[in-house]
This record gives structure tokens, C-alpha cells and sequence, in this order.
């Protein structure tokens, strides 16, 4: 990565923030995208350059990219809230599609320049009869077609990343942070002699994810992009599923005081498969992991991350987690 220009867009997000630092680290020349002001920039090491773009801005893209004329493009920025794409759809087509095809249009004007697409395991298969489940999925299921044909088409350096569910220290809404939040409220009403919280709630804690450090799946984004094969779907994970009443009592036993939970039913769903031990990396999940929103993936659309494979465990993710959300931190990773 040394000396190359690398622009990674949603760098102020939870991802963003360790892609930026790892590049960085690594010798990049790295331009952070973020939306709002430069102020952003104080999360970010010296010598990362910030740079101000509304990415559903189709001109300020093309300005952008005219300006940096990366070598590289790490997209991560997107909206992921299964719950606010029921209420706005048309905003998550517009941030999580249109605002891909501007880039992807003007890096047309670029081929040299390589692009890293971050997908998402909650797409769904247009061809298999079914609908998709939520707009968030509609609108990461377009992502990806646009993005491939684009690449098809105009004969451009397009590669896709699908990451499991990614966890680890920073600014993060995922279940494992929500809950060490929860975790450290306790122990802070605790300390002054106050009621807890009320109870965190599961919806059910035999669930299976594949859960994967973070900082892990940045390492493979740089994999991808330095020896990736344009037109691949390359699927990141740990290979291991994990109820999710596992993962809460890893989390509660850094807990200093009791904690209140609530955990949901109490037997396996119906159809719900037993966690699977550990298996070789990359590992495809289950449709079970899922919650049954994703289908199973075809043999074709996995691609091996030659090179790469996870090298931080599940408890010392978890822990890292618990510190930073104790540590009150908002900004710097």
C-alpha cells in the first residue's frame, strides 16, 4: 500500500475509522471521505487527508475523483438501518445505489483506479421467487448488481466485499456494543446508588451469527485490493456461528455488577440449526445465520481471500470492546 493514492469513502463511520488508521499505518496516502465539515478529522491520524463530499452529489463526486485521482477506492459509505429504510426507502436507494453509481461513473474516467464495493449478507436473490425483505436489503442487492454490470460494461476494476457481522472497539450500533453500553450504564447507576437500566432484551439467544473482529475484515479489504480479481464476490467471516446467548454471557462476565436481561425465548426457533464447530476461512454461513432474511449463497459467488484469515479472537474483540465503551471514548480508534 505504500505511496498509493487511497480514497475510502464513510471514513468517519465505525469501519472507517480503523480502514483509515490501518491504511495510514501502512503507507497509504489516504484521502477520508466525510460528509459533514472537516471538524470530523480530529478522529483520524496525522497525515490523513480529510476531504468534504456529499456522495449523493453526482458533480461534487466527479470533482473529487477528478481532484484525487486515486489509485484506489475503498466505498463504505452507506445507510444499514433495517428499521429507518421502512421509514425513508427512497433514501436508502439514493445513498446506498445512486450515490455508488457516481462514484463507479467517475472512476469511468479513471481505469486504472481499483474500487472495493462493502456489500452486505442481507441482499437477496432476485431469481429466487421471493421478494426482498426490507428496503435495506432491496437497496444493498441493487448496490451489488449495479456495481458488477458497471464494472461488466465499461470494463472497470470493480471487486465486492462481503463482511459478516463486524465487531470490535469504536463507534459502532451492532449488538455487541449496544450491549457493553448496556453493561457499562449498569455499572455507572450502580455507582450512584441508582435503579438499573431496564433490561436489555434478545430476541431470541439461540440465533447463530458469524461474528469477525473488525480490524480483521480492514485487513482483508487490503488483500482484496492489492491482489483481488475484478468481478468477485468476496465473502469475509471467522467461519464460526455463535448463538447469540453465547456472545451476551461472554459480554456479561466483564460485567462489574448484576446486570438486567431479558432473553427472550427460551428454546431454539423452529428450523434453527445448532452452532456449527469452526471450520476453514472463508466459511459460508448458514441461511439460519442469517435470521432467515439472506438465502444461501451459490458455490460461484464465493471467492477465497487468498493470503488472508482472522487473527483476532472472539474474546479479545469482545473485551476490546467493553474497555473502549468504559474508556467513554467518541472519536480516535
Amino acid at each position: 500500500m505504500k505511496g498509493r493514492r487511497l480514497l475510502i469513502t464513510g471514513a468517519a463511520g465505525f469501519t472507517g475509522r480503523h480502514a483509515v488508521a490501518y491504511f495510514a499505518a501502512e503507507g497509504a496516502e489516504v484521502t477520508a471521505v466525510v460528509r459533514r465539515s472537516a471538524a470530523e478529522a480530529s478522529v483520524f491520524p496525522a497525515g490523513v487527508q480529510p476531504y468534504v463530499c456529499d456522495l449523493g452529489d453526482r458533480k461534487a463526486v466527479a470533482g473529487m475523483i477528478g481532484e484525487i485521482m486515486p489509485d484506489q477506492v475503498l466505498h463504505l459509505a452507506g445507510k444499514n438501518s433495517v428499521p429507518e429504510s421502512w421509514q425513508d426507502p427512497l433514501l436508502y436507494m439514493e445513498t446506498n445505489v445512486m450515490a455508488t453509481l457516481y462514484l463507479l461513473e467517475a472512476l469511468r474516467f479513471q481505469p486504472a483506479s481499483r474500487i472495493l464495493v462493502a456489500g452486505s449478507r442481507l441482499k437477496y436473490r432476485p431469481d429466487s421467487g421471493a421478494g426482498p425483505p426490507h428496503p435495506y436489503s432491496l437497496s444493498k442487492t441493487l448496490e451489488e448488481l449495479v456495481s458488477l454490470a458497471w464494472g461488466t460494461l465499461f470494463k472497470q476494476p470493480v471487486l465486492m466485499a462481503e463482511p459478516s457481522n463486524l465487531i470490535g472497539p469504536g463507534p459502532s450500533t451492532g449488538f455487541c456494543s449496544l450491549l457493553a453500553q448496556h453493561i457499562v450504564r449498569s455499572e455507572a447507576a450502580a455507582g450512584r446508588g441508582e435503579a438499573p437500566p431496564a433490561a436489555f432484551r434478545l430476541s431470541s439467544r439461540h440465533v447463530l451469527r458469524d461474528f469477525l473482529d473488525v480490524r480483521d475484515a480492514v485487513r482483508a479489504y487490503g488483500y482484496i485490493l492489492n491482489h483481488g480479481e475484478t468481478g468477485k464476490i468476496y465473502r469475509i467471516d471467522s467461519g464460526a456461528q455463535r448463538e447469540l446467548g453465547e456472545i451476551a454471557g461472554k459480554l456479561l462476565a466483564h460485567a462489574a455488577v448484576p446486570v438486567e436481561m431479558d432473553w427472550g425465548p427460551q428454546h431454539a426457533e423452529e428450523g434453527q440449526a445448532a452452532a456449527s464447530p469452526a471450520s476453514a476461512v472463508p466459511a459460508k454461513p448458514s441461511s439460519a445465520s442469517a435470521g432467515r432474511e439472506v438465502l444461501q449463497e451459490e458455490p460461484e459467488d464465493n471467492a477465497a481471500i487468498l493470503g488472508w484469515k482472522p487473527g483476532i479472537g472472539l474474546d479479545r474483540s469482545l473485551a476490546d470492546i467493553i474497555g473502549y465503551t468504559r474508556a467513554g471514548k467518541e472519536g480516535r480508534i
